[in-house]
C-alpha cells in the first residue's frame, strides 16, 4: 500500500518476517545484509515498515526455508555462528562466502546429507 507521500505502508505479514527471520538467524543487520544481497538501509526500512517487493519477498522466504532447515539438523542458537565460520565440508568458506558466491545449493545438498544419513 502506498502513501500520499509515496511511501509504502507495511503489510502485516511483512515486516515480522524480516527481523524475525534475521533474530531466529542469529544475525545482525550487517551481516544479513551480506547472506541476502540487500543493502542494511533496505533490511532497516522492511523491519521498519516499507513492504517488501515481490522478488525481495522470496528471497527473504528462501533464506526462511534455509533457516528453518538447518534447524532440522543443528540447535537453532548455532545457526548464526555456523554460517559466519569456516567449513571444511565447504572447502573452508564459511557459509556466508558460499551464499554471497551464489553456490547456496552446496548448503542445501549438506542439510539433505545430514538429513538422509548420508556419509560426506
Amino acid at each position: 500500500m502506498v502513501t500520499r507521500r509515496g511511501k509504502s505502508r507495511r503489510k502485516p505479514s511483512e515486516t515480522p518476517l524480516v527481523a524475525e527471520v534475521r533474530q531466529d538467524l542469529g544475525l545482525d543487520r550487517k551481516t544479513f545484509s551480506r547472506l541476502t544481497g540487500y543493502s542494511e538501509r533496505a533490511i532497516a526500512n522492511w523491519e521498519g515498515g516499507r513492504a517488501l517487493s515481490p522478488s525481495s519477498r522470496q528471497k527473504i522466504a528462501e533464506i526462511r526455508r534455509l533457516q528453518e532447515a538447518l534447524a532440522r539438523v543443528m540447535r537453532p542458537a548455532s545457526i548464526g555462528r555456523w554460517i559466519e565460520a569456516p567449513n571444511a565440508a565447504l572447502g573452508g568458506l564459511k557459509p556466508l562466502e558460499v551464499i554471497e558466491r551464489g553456490e547456496i545449493d552446496a548448503l542445501w545438498r549438506m542439510v539433505f546429507r545430514l538429513e538422509s544419513g548420508i556419509a560426506s
